[in-house]
């Protein structure tokens, strides 16, 4: 399996290499593609010897056509990290970025891999490189996890319990219109019921978790918490998988949305995904649709893109 990784050269995408090579089977390969040559060098002299440490596969440099050849590519390349409020600000910056893999994987859809969007405003990204590939919905996906990781983390520390034990999940667009869905907490697979000062202790911590980092000024992403979790994701793609991902995919009527990328349980088979509808509320329903509006006002304003900018590692 072939694995290329498109921004490789920053914070997420070199964390993302490294948990690839230590979880990969042995015929994997792990490919970093950067448009800072001696970035790529110094991370594939470094990432070698992680296999000296027990990890598998084959890692190495590579160009634009190791990323037409790959089975599946990680987009991670972005603007610089800066201060702000949203995600959206760095809508056109990297909106530019991403005309350039559009460019290397074509407008007719015979590009045959899967495609992990990573870079930010990952949804409007993610539906606009959809529309101008034409390639099938099903195998161009955000990765969106870590929404749903900050709510557990969120409603962890609400209860006082133990990291890990809690099961929940965030749904929608991958900013300030995302849904939580508190009527499907399970903690150590049990049902939970949130007293309402709970709920607004987890909804707190998670939706102010952006603001508050990028407040630090630190410049540096969510790095290992994505790297590990689009390393997973990866492997679900490359293996097939029946246990249920949250993941940004252009819509086709499910939840009653078409034509534009949110955040929605899939089931990720080999190199594509398969929407799964859960029942939602009319509330929760609602706020999908409000999420979809942000997604297609964003992706509307693409076409009149910015230059690109310097490249480095999304939040």
């Amino acid at each position: 399996m072939r694995i290329a990784i498109y921004g490789g050269g920053g914070g997420v995408g070199s964390s993302t290499a490294f948990n690839l090579l230590l979880g990969a089977e042995s015929d994997s390969e792990v490919i970093v593609v950067d448009s800072r040559p001696a970035m790529v060098e110094s991370h594939v002299l470094d990432l070698e010897q992680v296999l000296e440490l027990g990890g598998s596969g084959v890692v190495r440099g590579g160009n634009t056509d190791d990323v037409w050849g790959a089975d599946v590519v990680v987009f991670t390349a972005a603007a610089p990290l800066t201060m702000n409020t949203s995600r959206l600000d760095y809508l056109a910056a990297n909106a530019a970025i991403a005309r350039d893999l559009v460019e290397i994987l074509g407008s007719d859809g015979s590009w045959p891999g899967a495609l992990v969007v990573v870079t930010n405003p990952v949804d409007p990204i993610c539906t606009w490189i959809q529309r101008s590939t034409g390639i099938d919905r099903t195998r161009v996906l955000g990765y969106t996890l870590n929404d749903s990781l900050r709510l557990r983390t969120g409603v962890a520390k609400a209860l006082r319990i133990a990291p890990g034990t809690v099961d929940a999940w965030v749904l929608g667009e991958h900013g300030d219109a995302c849904v939580p869905l508190f009527d499907r907490i399970l903690v150590a697979g049990e049902p939970v019921a949130l007293t309402d000062e709970q709920r607004a202790q987890a909804e707190e911590f998670f939706r102010t978790w952006y603001v508050r980092h990028v407040a630090l000024d630190s410049g540096r992403s969510s790095t290992w918490t994505s790297g590990s979790g689009i390393a997973r994701m990866v492997r679900a793609l490359t293996a097939g998988s029946d246990e249920p991902w949250p993941a940004s995919v252009v819509l086709d009527g499910e939840y009653g949305v078409t034509g534009v990328a949110l955040t929605v349980p899939v089931a990720l088979g080999r190199r594509k995904a398969r929407v799964l509808e859960w029942p939602l509320t009319d509330e929760q329903r609602q706020a999908l649709r409000r999420s979809a509006e942000v997604v297609r006002s964003a992706t509307g304003q693409l076409d009149s893109a910015v230059v690109p900018q310097t490249r480095s590692s999304p939040t």
